[in-house]
């Protein structure tokens, strides 16, 4: 059965779509989405950011999001939806962009990015809001249930998800793969190795330094990992890590 964003919009798996050979195979957490901005028939801010649908392609870089969300059908009475600010739609792809493959000298389209988990995932505060400001209203307006699953780390640790990911991985022809934070090594990295790896601060002494490259094979392939924080914590998107944050700003410098 399919999950639904408030307001109604499908939740929809996030995959490349572009797939020729590639020189890099980038491994995150999973899908981000669409962020709006909804306010009441007075104007009143009920949520400044709202996740009302999935973002267009993988790691989205946030344009065109107002006219995705003018798209979306409201009730008479609901209040307006518009784009949440430009910090809030694609700011992971942006980060992406300018803080991993640039410092690697890779345009995107030499990429192929993947997510454990091809789907947007709902996170706590996105359920504080839902039920704060969307479920009150439901019965009134005929509002459908927001349905999309707060995100759990286990529903991506499975055989069959990492079959499918290192099916990518071999269509990419890709021989270099950099994973973004402790989910990706735990998940794919750890249990596909010919050895051991826990997770990023492992990886990095593996390797003799924070985004060094660590010679392995996975699940028979040789390839080299390029283990880095999460864009999260590179561009210090909310909670991050100070020191990851750090040990980011020093790598770009030493690839400059």
């Amino acid at each position: 059965m399919p999950y639904h964003f408030p307001f109604g919009q499908t939740l929809k798996p996030v995959l490349q779509q572009e797939r020729s050979a590639k020189k890099l195979f980038v491994l995150g957490v999973y899908a981000s989405a669409v962020h709006a901005r909804w306010t009441d028939a007075k104007g009143k801010l009920l949520v400044n950011a709202l996740a009302v649908a999935s973002e267009p392609y993988i790691f989205w870089r946030g344009e065109d999001a107002e006219e995705i969300i003018c798209k979306i059908n409201l009730p008479d009475g609901v209040g307006t939806l518009s784009a949440a600010s430009a910090s809030l739609n694609g700011p992971s792809g942006k980060a992406l962009d300018e803080l991993f493959l640039t410092p690697l000298r890779i345009d995107r389209s030499e990429a192929w990015l993947c997510d454990l988990l091809p789907e947007s995932r709902m996170n706590p505060s996105q359920a504080k809001a839902i039920q704060r400001a969307y479920t009150p209203l439901q019965e009134r307006y005929g509002l459908p249930n927001a349905t999309v699953p707060l995100f759990d780390k286990k529903e991506s640790d499975t055989y069959a998800r990492r079959l499918q990911i290192m099916q990518e991985l071999i269509d990419s022809k890709a021989e270099q793969i950099v994973v973004l934070g402790d989910v990706p090594i735990k998940q794919f990295i750890q249990p596909l190795s010919n050895t051991p790896v826990r997770n990023l601060a492992h990886l990095t002494d593996l390797a003799g330094a924070y985004g060094a490259p660590w010679q392995t094979k996975l699940d028979g392939r040789s390839v080299e990992v390029i283990g880095l924080c999460h864009p999260r914590q590179a561009a210090r998107l909310g909670s991050s890590s100070a020191e990851w944050g750090a040990r980011h700003d020093s790598w770009i410098k030493q690839m400059s």
